[in-house]
């Protein structure tokens, strides 16, 4: 008995003498952590709904636009699993001309031509000139149509696997030209337009800054352009977003269908000086995203300064030919019972 009395003793008082340590430690060195807080970039600049309009139409001055592009593209089909499929860059001579207007030639290595489409306004052609046979042939088909994709991979790329010219021309075989036009040439705003409202608000967003590479918080502002119905309902046409550190600038449009689908998601950056004369301030990288088409494009002028504007091109220099004799796929006959 009188040893388990002491060994009680015993517990005790290392027990006390515990708790006197640990209350007369300072308690910020138990819970002391470091946690880095996500920076608000500033300073913002502030603009009204007609500042921001006119911020729009600054852009739509050039009437058409020509010069040497890097064109890289992404396939997003299995963006769901976590995996996307980028294509090397290839090199790319490019046209757009208002309205809906655009050529566009994609090289590979020793300037040969891997394919040419165009646009017109109303219906696209494509010529795929190199890859696999299945892949070479003229497409055309209506701006405004729906198709299924063409010979589309049904599994993606082999981890490891490096990327090659075929995967470009899968890509190219799946690209409409006339996604290309509303990007590079921004339609202009009419405030006064009948049945159009435009609502400005404010965003904050958690995104990854290029330079430092760390999280930060980029304000924004919100410029929604809505069609007023006849009900008292409304529907969400475009959405521009304005970067409003230091100044506001055009970042990002967005369009949307008429059940508020996510159409195309466009980004602009790098703005600089195009032209000889360097009277026109555009971006130089913009990045495409057609989310239901699972693709991705990024075009990069090579030299803004070189690039010819405001020259106008005949409407025949927006049919595309099939002066090569491939095998002709009219997308509008396979649509018709």
């Amino acid at each position: 008995m009188p040893n388990r009395i002491a060994r009680f003793c015993a517990s005790v008082a290392l027990m006390t003498s515990l708790a006197l340590i640990l209350t007369t430690q300072p308690a910020c060195n138990l819970v002391k952590k470091s946690v880095e807080v996500e920076k608000l970039l500033t300073p913002l600049a502030d603009a009204e709904t007609p500042q921001l309009i006119e911020a729009v139409n600054r852009l739509v001055g050039p009437r058409s636009i020509r010069g040497k592009v890097d064109i890289q593209f992404e396939d997003t089909s299995f963006a769901a699993a976590g995996i996307a499929e980028k294509y090397r860059t290839a090199d790319g001579t490019l046209i757009v001309q208002r309205p809906g207007k655009v050529y566009l030639i994609v090289q590979g290595p020793l300037a040969i031509d891997i394919a040419q489409m165009t646009s017109d306004g109303e219906h696209f052609r494509i010529a795929v000139l190199k890859g696999e046979d299945k892949y070479k042939r003229f497409v055309r088909g209506t701006n405004d149509a729906v198709y299924a994709k063409l010979d589309g991979n049904t599994e993606p790329a082999v981890k490891g696997k490096p990327n090659n010219e075929a995967q470009t021309v899968k890509a190219l075989s799946n690209l409409r030209p006339q996604h290309l036009t509303d990007a590079l040439m921004v339609r202009p705003i009419d405030p006064h337009a009948t049945g159009l409202l435009y609502v400005r608000s404010e965003f904050f967003q958690s995104e990854k800054d290029p330079a430092s590479k760390k999280r930060i918080v980029r304000g924004y502002y919100f410029l929604d352009e809505v069609q007023s119905g006849a009900d008292g309902s409304g529907r969400l046409l475009r959405r521009f977003w304005f970067n409003r550190v230091n100044s506001v600038q055009l970042a990002r449009l967005q369009t949307f269908d008429e059940k508020g689908a996510l159409i195309t998601d466009v980004s602009y950056s790098d703005f600089k000086p195009f032209g000889a004369e360097g009277t026109s301030v555009l971006p130089t990288r913009i990045g495409l995203t057609r989310p239901q088409d699972h693709y991705q494009i990024t075009l990069t002028y090579q030299s803004p300064e070189s690039v010819t504007l405001d020259r106008d091109y005949p409407p025949e220099a927006f049919i595309l030919k099939n002066k090569w004799n491939l095998p002709e796929v009219d997308l509008d006959a396979q649509k018709k019972p």
